[in-house]
């Protein structure tokens, strides 16, 4: 699965990675700002296209924000999203949950890198320590995770053209890891390569197979993996610390005993 990932790039960055006029891109996308631990529930950045309301047969691309968990526009309420942060490709074009959106409705969601736990064989009062990695791509370039979205109606709020009435929220695709990060975990995020940004995107492409093909696992060697600070695995933490590679010596920063304080001096 992908649980947490860290997102950081510029929103110039993005724009320019994927061909953004500036006019689309919304204020929100400046108010999310860095985050090295983006958990479920967080607004994070996702790159859309959407019928040009003038011209159907047209789209346009935007940078937007959504909240990650997919909330269907037929649930009765919102926490449904809970448990729809991941959608496995081998059943995302069946699934009730993901069926439409996976139709016209896909994203890209762009990332720095995402984090996987490894149980180790190391234990603590029983149970297996796990490890996180941080895994990105190994040339420093932007992670563009395959996504779904969704928009929901808040029947709550009377006036339809508030933005308040509609909730975009989002899921990450996965399937199962390469060899050389499976080791790590089962699962992995699947991605878009950049020349297949337009057709996954294209909401006036709805073909089940054509979509399909699109998406692929990272080629072996395109991502690099290497352990963090356990510090991660709490969402309070955050900060560019958390992407760290763990020192030499392999001991987490929190494993450290403190050193003793310095007597006050009279």
């Amino acid at each position: 699965m992908c649980g947490r990932y860290a997102s950081s790039r510029d929103p110039s960055d993005l724009v320019a990675e994927f061909e953004i006029e500036a006019g689309n891109v919304r204020e929100s996308v400046q108010e999310v700002g860095e985050n090295f631990n983006v958990a479920p529930t967080n607004q994070v950045i996702a790159v859309v296209e959407r019928k040009n309301r003038e011209a159907p047969e047209e789209t346009v691309r935007k940078l937007t924000t959504v909240k990650w968990g997919l909330v269907p526009s037929w649930a009765k309420d919102t926490s449904i999203g809970n448990r729809l942060i991941n959608a496995r490709m081998e059943t995302v074009a069946e699934k009730p949950a993901f069926k439409k959106a996976f139709a016209t409705r896909r994203c890209i969601l762009p990332a720095d890198g995402y984090y996987e736990w490894y149980k180790s064989e190391q234990k603590v009062n029983g149970k297996p320590v796990k490890q996180p990695y941080f895994i990105r791509p190994a040339d420093g370039g932007i992670l563009a995770m395959a996504g779904l979205y969704e928009i929901w109606r808040d029947k709550t709020v009377e006036d339809p053209d508030s933005d308040e009435a509609w909730l975009w929220t989002c899921t990450v695709l996965t399937t199962s890891s390469t060899d050389d990060l499976g080791r790590i975990h089962d699962r992995m995020p699947l991605l878009v390569e950049r020349e297949r940004y337009d057709a996954w995107l294209n909401p006036l492409n709805s073909d089940k197979d054509d979509l399909l093909d699109l998406l692929v696992p990272a080629a072996p060697g395109r991502l690099e993996a290497y352990a963090v600070s356990k510090a991660v695995s709490s969402v309070k933490n955050n900060g560019p610390h958390l992407v760290d590679p763990l020192p030499p010596d392999g001991i987490d920063p929190l494993d450290k005993p403190e050193e003793p304080k310095e007597p006050p001096l009279f």
